[in-house]
Parts: C-alpha cells; structure tokens; sequence
C-alpha cells in the first residue's frame, strides 16, 4: 500500500534532484534538469524497496540480510553513469562536475528514503552553492 508519507517522498526527491538540474541546465550541460531529477528519484526508489525487501524479508531468513548494500550498488551504478559523461578533447578533461553531481544526487535521494529531509535539502543547497558560487569563483581565478 502506497501511503501518503511516500508519495511526498517521491516528489521530494524529485524536486531535490530537479533543483540542481535546472541550474546545470541553464549551464548547457549535458545531463540538466530530467537526468538529475531521475537519479535523485532512482535513488529513493532504490532504497525504499531494500527497506522493504529487509521488512518483509528479514525475518524469513536466518542468512544476513544487509539492507545497506542496495546503497552501495547505488553509488557504484551512479558511478558508471557519471563516468559516461567524462571525456578528454582538445579543452581538457570534460564532465567531471556533472559526474560529481549526478553521484551526490544520488546521495540525497538515498537520504530522503531514509527521512533525513533536512540534510537533504541543506546537501542540496550546498550543490547549488558549489555549481553557481564556485562556479564563478573558479572562472574569475583560474580565467578560464
């Protein structure tokens, strides 16, 4: 059953990961406002179901059951992901802030499922931080 806790879970997750989307997507990057939004909400998915897979499961079993390794294969998939978007041309090395972005989206759609809404939105504001903030500083020191 579906319950309304869950569903605002949902669309907080989302927004989250939409949040830092639109800001890469106003950048012009690659993976903007729909990549980010969706590994923030995979993410809560991901985890919501081993929550669930230990509630209903956990007592069947004598074997261990380690909830925590569906966070692991979460950073490691948004890891293969993010990878996906690096790449070396002429300017340099590419992708490596959006790479680094979509795995703490990641990171704060795991934080959601587990109800720590207040780290998420403050990890959320950081991120928009770091892009614009940081963003302009890097530009004006390094001029690139």
């Amino acid at each position: 059953m579906l319950d309304l806790a869950i569903v605002l879970e949902l669309f907080f997750a989302t927004l989250l990961g939409a949040l830092i989307g639109l800001e890469r997507e106003i950048k012009g990057k690659g993976a903007g406002f729909q990549t980010y939004a969706l590994v923030c909400l995979g993410s809560y998915l991901f985890t919501i179901i081993s929550y669930a897979l230990y509630q209903n499961f956990s007592l069947n079993f004598q074997e261990s059951f380690d909830p925590g390794r569906i966070v692991q294969a979460i950073a490691i998939g948004v890891g293969f992901l993010g990878a996906g978007t690096i790449f070396k041309d002429s300017h340099g090395v590419q992708g490596l802030t959006t790479a680094a972005g979509l795995w703490v989206a990641a990171g704060i759609g795991v934080t959601v499922a587990l109800h720590e809404y207040f780290i998420a939105l403050i990890v959320t504001f950081l991120v928009i931080l770091i892009f614009v903030i940081f963003g302009i500083a890097e530009r004006k020191i390094v001029k690139k």
